[in-house]
């Protein structure tokens, strides 16, 4: 009997897994898509290709609302039926970008508003669904390798969508990307029902006092006010790293862009693995909260070393940087977001993610622009990294000291 309960734990944390990276690839694939073909898209509605930056900027805006609100839907409707939906709705941004002209630009805000609207939940709402499925000594493992989705949606859209809008349109790819999202909606209706579990209804009403009492909550809770400070500092080398890396490459060290865009597909790629590696670490050795702070070491270690960079490095000690600094500045988010999940009260692991993704996704949004500032400011991205490595060493040493009661 043991066996076969057993047996079924692991079938449920597989389909769980399954069904949660599916979205979470997904609605990357959806985030990534327009700053990938912003050369074409920019071309062809006579805009200037480094408003990507704002489309960006304002899909996270979006997102750390949504990420809040989803933590008062899931409860009441459900893990996957609130993913579910929250796909559609980035179907609907995609199609909105998709159906843009010179004339109806502005349609452009509206998508990045509406596909962040769709991308804020898919964290709270796996995490609840995943915290219930998966036994405690798998959690930062199964967390990670669901949060490979990010940077594996963004390899996808780099891979795939430039030369399919060579082949037939940078619409055509989207009307692609749209028809994909209905598919991954549908594929994950079979399984909802088990994984939603019992629905509890809604015992208070939605308002601007309900929303933000998660974060209220959060925020007293000592563990996970560390753990969102963290997960800020992290999101913001995170996507400082993904934003310039190319850029300082092309206009620093004077890299081709197919050389600087190789360097940018290692970083990811050691992303993907980092998450892996270190969910599995944080299992193996019980050690979460240490793991964090080596990684916050390391992402520091990188940065300066990136700081450092100078035309005569060979390609190979560079593109060595580039995955180390990937794996750990992209690396975190699985193990960090299996702690939030494991020092939640009981039954809250989707409310207390949606608070912790709010501090989250406020990192992705301010960590570009501060970036750009201090390189306008003092000329330099090496300025840049320099400031944000030293922020991430802050963290990780912060983590590695006692924790306060």
């Amino acid at each position: 009997m043991r066996h076969a309960s057993d047996a079924r734990s692991l079938r449920d944390t597989a389909t769980a897994l399954a069904v949660t990276l599916a979205i979470q690839i997904y609605v990357s694939l959806t985030s990534t898509a327009t700053s990938v073909l912003a050369p074409e898209i920019a071309r062809d509605l006579g805009i200037a290709p480094r408003l990507v930056g704002v489309f960006v900027g304002l899909v996270y805006v979006a997102s750390m609302v949504s990420s809040l609100a989803a933590s008062q839907l899931v409860p009441s409707h459900g893990a996957i039926r609130v993913s579910q939906v929250a796909v559609v709705v980035c179907v609907a941004g995609i199609s909105i970008v998709a159906s843009a002209h010179a004339s109806t630009v502005a349609l452009l805000v509206l998508a990045a508003l509406v596909i962040g609207v769709g991308y804020g939940p898919i964290t709270p709402a796996s995490s609840h669904v995943l915290a219930r499925t998966t036994p405690a000594a798998r959690m930062a493992l199964t967390f990670s390798i669901k949060q490979t989705g990010v940077p594996a949606g963004a390899a996808i859209a780099g891979a795939l969508l430039p030369a399919l809008a060579y082949a037939t349109g940078w619409r055509t790819a989207f009307v692609s990307i749209a028809v994909a999202g209905l598919a991954v909606a549908a594929l994950s209706e079979p399984p909802r029902a088990k994984l939603d579990g019992e629905l509890h209804a809604a015992t208070t009403r939605f308002s601007l006092r309900t929303l933000l009492a998660p974060l209220a909550r959060l925020v007293r809770h000592p563990g996970l006010r560390e753990l969102s400070i963290t997960g800020f500092v992290y999101a913001a080398i995170q996507m400082c790293l993904m934003s310039f890396l190319v850029v300082y490459l092309t206009e620093t060290l004077g890299q081709t862009l197919v050389a600087a865009g190789l360097a940018l597909t290692v970083a990811n790629l050691g992303g993907i693995v980092g998450r892996i590696v270190w969910g599995a670490l944080a299992d193996r050795f019980n050690a979460p909260r240490r793991v964090l702070a080596m990684l916050g070491l390391g992402a520091a270690a990188c940065a300066y070393l990136a700081a450092m960079f100078e035309t005569g490095w060979s390609t190979f000690v560079l593109l060595s940087v580039c995955a180390v600094f990937g794996a750990t500045a992209i690396g975190w988010n699985g193990v960090q977001l299996s702690e939030v999940a494991r020092q939640s009260p009981e039954g809250e692991a989707g409310v207390m993610t949606g608070a912790n993704g709010f501090i989250t996704f406020a990192g992705v949004v301010l960590g570009p622009p501060m970036f750009a500032v201090l390189a306008s400011v003092f000329g330099s991205y090496r300025v840049g990294f320099a400031v944000f490595g030293t922020a991430a060493l802050s963290c990780g040493i912060a983590l590695l000291l006692p924790r306060r009661v």
